[in-house]
């Protein structure tokens, strides 16, 4: 039995209100035939965050009718009449001990070393829970509203998007900022998404929300200017504010509206009331939804809250962006179950001492998950890179005659190409002395024991240093070939030209492999100039018909062997 079976259940406390004298720790009712008490306020507007020991039902002492209580349900002592009058009264349950997982969420009677259902080890913590019984409404069974139509049945597919145009179905992000955000989104804003921006602390995810939220209140390409909220729990609005002046976004936001608070409730009444196009929570875990036990960035606090948001986002179509702190390891604070509640999850990625931001997705119900966004930090906020090879290339590009130990590698991610500079140092000393940047360590230990295996180099007495350039993070194995060249480069002390580029994988017998989307990474390089494009024998004969920019030549190789003596000749 369900609180909203019980009749006029809620026109009990809407239409009776006035019948009752609330105090600070129970309601007493001046109508004898009502008692209702409380340890706590009764939320009206929040009835699923209401608990109840025990529900007992009275009806009114009516000799005329003889009605007798009918118990429905046992063991929490609840009844049910036909007539409208109740009594509800609520107990004190008895407090237990569980052990729940930082990780994931998942609760256990007692102590485990690891995680029963994540596996992780030493992320049991202890936490202090009441025994009730949530009696929830129907709405509590889902974290999204029913389908908005006549029927709460199912429906065809073919009748779901009638009258829906896809291409303007999302809210455009105008301006080459917006093109970029609008490419990692899957084309656009999907109204009622909610969104999580995750990313190290001082990264931008703050300044990314708020020029989105600016040019979403702009009205973008759409037009007209429409109200958005940003809700702030780490800043107040003055500090927001000063912030948005910094980077001159006061002009023609008339219609951003700043708010500074952590109470779920509070926000989401201000969200009524403005009815805004989109809403920005910063952030998360700082967040706190009243009748629900923790502290604010706890396991249980996040995930209401982030169910609350959920369910707000889908009943208006408002998109909801959240901010959601990282842990050391850099994955998003709190439960797991916080990523899979929300649509999009979002990274924001850039070393430390480096302008360059990159914003990827790593889950998307709307779009693809393989799209990279390139950004740069500036005074006035982040901007666009419309070439992010240019950024990929130091400025010593021109200078490799002179220079060895640097290499161009072509990386696809997503459906962009880019051509990164890979830089490598040896020197001789404790091989435990090198350092990785920017590439995976397995990999790099990988590439070094084939150089010395397949391709007889003597790496064993030298200290080994190679980095990426601009802080990329490099995961797609195109790249392989470029790193084993620059490693090659300077352990031989002789300069790459300046016009070769590399693409391909390096297998364990020191073979070159193919790699998906050949032909899109040879014409990217083609067009910026290159004359010559090593590549894996495989690909060669496919390559060759195609008519590049300026002539560049395809060089076929077949393993390591084979691109130390085309590059670097008899040394």
């Amino acid at each position: 039995m369900e609180i909203s079976d019980l009749p006029s259940f809620q026109n009990l406390y809407h239409h009776r209100a006035h019948h009752l004298n609330l105090t600070k720790t129970r309601l007493i009712p001046t109508n004898p035939n009502f008692f209702f008490s409380s340890k706590n306020h009764f939320q009206s507007q929040h009835p699923r965050r209401t608990t109840f020991h025990s529900i007992v039902c009275q009806t009114r002492n009516n000799e005329e009718e003889g009605e007798k209580l009918k118990p429905v349900e046992s063991g929490n002592s609840r009844f049910r009449s036909k007539s409208q009058d109740f009594v509800i009264k609520k107990s004190k349950g008895k407090a237990r001990m569980i052990w729940v997982c930082s990780s994931c969420g998942n609760s256990s009677s007692q102590w485990w070393g690891s995680c029963k259902s994540c596996e992780a080890v030493g992320t049991m913590t202890q936490m202090s829970v009441s025994q009730t019984e949530f009696v929830e409404d129907k709405s509590r069974k889902s974290w999204i509203v029913p389908c908005k139509t006549d029927g709460f049945g199912p429906q065809r597919l073919t009748d779901v998007n009638k009258g829906v145009n896809q291409l303007t179905w999302r809210i455009p992000l105008s301006g080459v900022f917006g093109a970029e955000v609008s490419r990692v989104l899957g084309g656009g804003l999907v109204p009622g998404c909610l969104v999580l921006v995750g990313g190290d602390p001082g990264v931008g995810k703050s300044t990314l929300l708020l020029q989105i939220a600016a040019m979403v209140a702009q009205g973008g390409d759409s037009g007209g200017a429409t109200p958005v909220l940003y809700v702030s729990g780490e800043e107040s609005v003055e500090q927001i504010g000063n912030r948005a002046d910094r980077m001159g976004l006061g002009i023609g936001t008339e219609d951003l509206y700043l708010y500074s608070s952590t109470d779920i409730e509070d926000i989401l009444e201000q969200a009524q009331l403005l009815s805004p196009r989109a809403l920005v929570v910063d952030s998360i875990q700082t967040m706190y939804l009243k009748g629900v036990s923790g502290s604010a960035g706890g396991i249980m606090q996040v995930n209401e809250c982030t169910s609350t948001l959920l369910r707000y986002a889908k009943s208006t179509d408002v998109p909801v962006f959240l901010i959601g702190h990282v842990t050391k390891t850099g994955e998003i604070a709190g439960p797991r179950v916080l990523e899979h509640i929300v649509d999009v999850v979002l990274y924001m990625e850039g070393e430390k001492y480096s302008s360059h931001r990159f914003l990827r997705s790593v889950k998307n119900r709307f779009g693809s998950t393989d799209e990279l966004g390139v950004f740069e930090m500036s005074q006035s906020g982040l901007q666009a890179v419309s070439n992010p090879s240019q950024i990929f290339l130091s400025e010593q590009h021109f200078d490799f005659d002179v220079l060895a130990g640097l290499a161009i590698a072509v990386i696809v991610d997503g459906s962009r190409t880019f051509l990164i500079e890979i830089q490598a140092l040896c020197t001789p000393g404790m091989p435990v002395s090198g350092s990785v940047t920017g590439i995976p360590q397995s990999r790099f230990n990988m590439i070094i024991r084939v150089l010395m295996k397949q391709a007889g180099l003597k790496l064993q007495d030298n200290a080994i240093f190679v980095n990426v350039v601009s802080g990329f993070k490099l995961a797609d194995t195109a790249g392989d070939l470029a790193i084993a060249a620059a490693i090659c480069s300077s352990f031989l002390e002789s300069p790459i030209p300046n016009d070769v580029a590399f693409i391909g994988e390096i297998g364990l017998g020191g073979e070159l492999r193919g790699v998906s989307r050949m032909e899109k990474r040879v014409i990217a390089v083609s067009k910026l100039g290159y004359r010559k494009c090593i590549v894996p024998k495989s690909a060669e004969k496919s390559l060759v018909s195609l008519d590049f920019r300026g002539g560049m030549k395809i060089l076929g190789c077949k393993n390591l062997k084979d691109v130390i003596n085309i590059v670097f000749g008899s040394n």
